[in-house]
């Protein structure tokens, strides 16, 4: 499988990661700001070791990442993949991500507003309360817990077409969420979609991010498979990843 950089598409690079893409930017609140400014839809997926691999046995999720606008590294193991080949990026989890935009959105109302769709039962409602607390100009255009019986998924697709939001965080979990978001982006064309995964739960309360050691060592991934330790089979992936990066690496210097 050939390792290339692309040429710049929108201001970014493009570099194959087993297959799939990651975008190279210094700022991507910034370029998706400018997304808002413009009215421009974008889609954005934030990759980790465990989506690649899932897209490497899923052609149907390849295809969503790669058309999406913007595909950040979220994941250590991204990090790690992209150092094999001099690209020394910063990881950028999208529950940062997402908050450098709610933040900028509380800051500058005229961005538009902001769909919270996704997680249990009253979870993004509280979220969404947390939220407006911290930033009172936030202007909440809705919010849905993602257990939707299929009979009601056309309400909420009517709603979301008549709100109009500019930002619209769901959080399915992966892949359900970037299906979701590819499915029915058509719905607020000029909207930013993001897969939050489970960033509902960290912003409610339900649920605990690693502390700062484990998320500036790399190793969010072990504090997340303690805290959830039926996990471990979908972790099995992140060593998979990184003896395929390595072994590709070998294979391109020879």
């Amino acid at each position: 499988m050939a390792v290339q950089e692309q040429a710049p598409a929108d201001g970014l690079k493009q570099f194959s990661v087993l297959g799939v893409p990651v975008h190279l930017a210094e700022n991507y609140s910034s370029w998706l700001l400018s997304r808002a400014q413009q009215k421009q839809g974008c889609h954005v997926v934030t990759l980790n070791a465990e989506m690649t691999m899932q897209a490497e046995q899923d052609p149907r999720l390849a295809q969503v990442i790669h058309q999406a606008e913007l595909v950040i590294p979220d994941g250590a193991g991204i990090v790690f993949y992209l150092k094999l080949y001099g690209k020394h990026i910063e990881r950028r989890p999208g529950i940062e991500l997402a908050e450098s935009l709610l933040q900028a959105f509380g800051q500058s109302p005229a961005l538009g507003s902001v769909f919270f769709f996704g997680g249990a039962p009253g979870v993004a409602e509280q979220a969404a309360a947390i939220w407006k607390v911290r930033s009172p100009q936030l202007t909440i255009a809705g919010i849905q817990h993602g257990y939707l019986a299929p009979d009601d998924q056309p309400q909420l697709e009517r709603l979301l077409k008549e709100l109009q939001p500019t930002l619209i965080l769901v959080g399915l979990g992966v892949p359900r969420q970037e299906f979701w978001i590819a499915e029915h982006r058509h719905l607020c064309p000029q909207a930013i979609w993001i897969g939050v995964g489970g960033s509902f739960d960290i912003w409610a309360g339900t649920k605990v991010r690693a502390p700062e050691f484990f998320r500036k060592n790399h190793l969010e991934w072990l504090y997340r498979l303690y805290q959830e330790p039926w996990r471990w089979r979908r972790m099995l992936a992140l060593p998979k990843f990184a003896l395929k990066a390595v072994l590709y690496r070998l294979k391109a210097l020879q």
